[in-house]
């Protein structure tokens, strides 16, 4: 596969670099490789970490595995992220069929190993009134999650030994793909690569052992997870409202769009970009809407629950709770 010159920056400096180019729309002819959009997962499959594009619909849904023709040029997704290697992917997938079908897959998050990890908490507005808030908070609230806290799509969530409160949270995350610092507004949608799901579990009774921080209910192994895979942003509009549901055991328990966040995607990038570099890879959940039974008893989430994150442009995040053991 021939070298190409990085589509993002990957500079820590601040980017003062030419106006971007504006997407062009599609036409109904054959499409160029420009216009194949992609659905990136990591997985394992037949006792190997690989990674790929998700092709086909339906039945015929599967993968084409990128490693095997990519390495040792790109060996993940993050690779790809970082070097530039998104229209060298587009241009391998170009008519291949699957090489495995989904079910044959054990999914990893879509980006192994980012830097950051990054999540807005109480971004709805109707979840800030439930904090006794009456007016929008000036600027978001911020945490970190590390890496093993998340898992990827049908793998288990763990409900640890130590607390029955594990709690689901249904959110949006953006994943970097341009690194940037203070940046500017109307381009601020042009530094996301893609968006996945995310299941921010929480151990509830956790999050109240600090004075000023939730770090501790925000990361136990396993507790949460993302993917199933990131569609590229050229796929989704991130300046109309997106639909966001979640379901425990096939009951709907959250039901909102992003019209709804009192940040939105640009206030979110241009904001945490001011005091960090954003890097490619780097993840950000962007908050979760308030559950439809908010005024009932907390129900923790117990072993053999089944969670469905569901966003129509993005997919399904399926996870079933297990046991710690």
């Amino acid at each position: 596969v021939p070298r190409v010159q990085p589509a993002f920056p990957t500079t820590n400096e601040e980017d003062t670099g030419p106006p971007l180019t504006p997407r062009q729309p599609q036409n109904t002819c054959s499409p160029t490789v420009s216009e194949i959009h992609m659905k990136l997962a990591s997985f394992k499959v037949r006792g190997r970490e690989s990674f790929g594009a998700v092709v086909g619909q339906g039945s015929s849904e599967g993968v084409v595995d990128l490693k095997t023709r990519l390495a040792p040029q790109f060996e993940s997704v993050l690779d790809l992220l970082r070097d530039g290697g998104l229209d060298t992917a587009r241009t391998v997938v170009q008519g291949v069929r699957a090489d495995f079908p989904l079910r044959e897959l054990a999914f990893l998050p879509p980006v192994l190993a980012p830097e950051k990890i990054l999540c807005v908490g109480i971004n709805y507005a109707n979840r800030n009134a439930d904090y006794g808030e009456a007016e929008a908070p000036q600027y978001p609230s911020l945490f970190y999650r590390a890496p093993g806290s998340l898992v990827g799509h049908l793998q288990p969530l763990v409900r640890p030994r130590e607390s029955e409160q594990l709690d689901y949270e249904g959110e949006i995350a953006l994943v970097i793909g341009r690194a940037g610092r203070r940046i500017d507004p109307e381009r601020a949608l042009d530094y996301v690569a893609g968006v996945t799901l995310c299941n921010e579990g929480t151990i509830r009774d956790w999050i109240r052992h600090g004075k000023f921080n939730v770090t501790q209910g925000k990361n136990w192994d396993a507790s949460g997870s993302i993917g199933p895979w990131m569609v590229t942003a050229d796929e989704v509009d991130l300046t109309k409202p997106l639909r966001i549901v979640t379901r425990l055991n096939g009951e709907v328990t959250q039901d909102d769009t992003t019209a709804s966040m009192i940040k939105s995607f640009t206030d979110i990038l241009v904001y945490v970009s001011t005091f960090m570099t954003l890097k490619p890879g780097d993840v950000i959940a962007t908050g979760t809407p308030v559950k439809l039974n908010r005024g009932a008893e907390p129900r923790w989430l117990r072993p053999g629950d089944v969670i469905d994150v569901d966003v129509p442009q993005i997919g399904v995040l399926r996870n079933e709770v297990v046991a710690d053991v």
